[in-house]
C-alpha cells in the first residue's frame, strides 16, 4: 500500500516507457516485504530531474541512455568502479549526498559465471560503447585474456589501450580462437534484429555465446550458436543480475534472481511484451 512512508525510487532515460526495470525492482520489493515503489521517469532535462531527486527525497534511481556519462557532473560521490568505468547506471541518496554506481559489469559476469568458469578463458568482446566498457573492466579484474572488436575501429581500439587489453579488427576475427564470445553491442535488437556481429560460419561447438540484448530474448547471434551446438546465455540474465544489485545497493538486501528472471520471463511472454509479438 503507497502511503506517507513509502520509498520512492525509479529509473530515469529517454526513452524508458518500455524498460523492464520497474518489473524487477516492485517484485523484488513486494517480495522482501518493503513499503517502496519504483517508478520510470522520462527525462528531457537532467538538471531539472536531479534537483526533483534531491528535492523530492527519491531514495535511488537507475540510469539509462543517454545519461549514463552525462550524469556524473551532478553527483557528490561515484564509487571505485564507476569511478574506473566512467559511467553511471546506479544512483543512491545516501544522507542527502547522490553517490554514482555501476552494476553493468558485475550484473554481466554474475550471469555468465553462472553458466560458465571463466578462468583463463579466452574472450571475445564485441562492442565499445557504456555496457562494453563496464564488462570489459570486469573481465580485466577477474584476470580473463579479454580482446575487444567493433565495428567503429577508433573507438574500440582506444577502450582496448585504456584498460590494457587486446583490440583485433572485424576483418581478423578468424584469427583468435575466442572460447566465449559477448555481444555487447546494439547488433539484434530492433531494427536491427536480422543483424549478427560476429559470422555464423566462426561459430564452433562449445563455444559460450552471451548477448546482452534482451528484446529479442532469442537474437539472430543467439539463435545461429545455439543451431552450431554453442552454449547460449541471454540478455535477461545480465539484466536481472544488475538490477538485483542496484536493489542490494538501495536496500542492503540481496533479493532472489530466479524469482527477478521468472518476473522478466512473465512480462516479456504478455502481447507486445516483445517487440516481435
Amino acid at each position: 500500500m503507497v502511503d506517507a512512508h513509502t520509498r520512492l525510487y525509479g529509473v530515469i532515460g529517454n526513452p524508458v516507457r518500455h524498460s523492464l526495470s520497474p518489473v524487477i525492482h516492485n517484485g523484488a520489493f513486494q517480495r522482501m516485504g518493503l513499503n517502496a515503489l519504483y517508478l520510470a521517469f522520462e527525462v528531457h532535462r537532467l538538471d531539472e530531474a536531479i534537483r526533483g531527486i534531491r528535492g523530492l527525497g527519491i531514495r535511488g534511481v537507475s540510469v539509462t541512455t543517454p545519461f549514463k556519462t552525462r550524469i556524473i557532473p551532478f553527483l557528490d560521490q561515484l564509487e571505485d568502479i564507476a569511478e574506473k568505468i566512467k559511467a553511471v547506471n546506479t544512483v543512491s541518496l545516501e544522507e542527502g549526498r547522490l553517490i554514482g554506481y555501476n552494476t553493468d559489469g558485475c550484473g554481466a559476469l554474475n550471469a555468465l559465471e553462472e553458466e560458465v568458469d571463466l578462468s583463463g578463458k579466452r574472450i571475445l568482446l564485441l562492442g565499445c560503447g557504456g555496457a562494453a566498457r563496464a564488462i570489459a573492466f570486469g573481465l580485466k579484474e577477474r584476470g580473463t585474456q579479454v580482446t575487444i572488436a567493433n565495428r567503429t575501429s577508433d573507438h574500440a581500439r582506444a577502450l582496448a589501450e585504456e584498460l590494457g587489453l587486446d583490440y583485433l579488427p572485424l576483418s581478423s576475427l578468424g584469427k583468435l580462437e575466442a572460447q566465449v564470445v559477448i555481444n555487447a553491442t546494439s547488433l539484434g535488437m530492433p531494427p536491427l534484429e536480422e543483424q549478427t556481429p560476429f559470422p555464423k560460419e566462426l561459430l564452433q561447438p562449445g563455444m559460450t555465446v552471451m548477448d546482452i540484448v534482451y528484446k529479442p530474448l532469442q537474437t539472430k547471434l543467439l539463435r545461429e550458436a545455439s543451431g552450431k551446438g554453442c552454449q547460449v546465455i541471454d540478455g535477461l540474465a545480465m539484466l536481472a543480475h544488475q538490477g538485483a544489485a542496484q536493489c542490494q545497493i538501495w536496500t542492503g538486501k540481496k533479493p532472489e534472481i530466479e524469482a527477478i528472471k521468472k518476473d522478466l520471463r512473465r512480462e516479456l511472454a504478455k502481447p507486445g511484451g516483445d517487440p516481435h509479438d
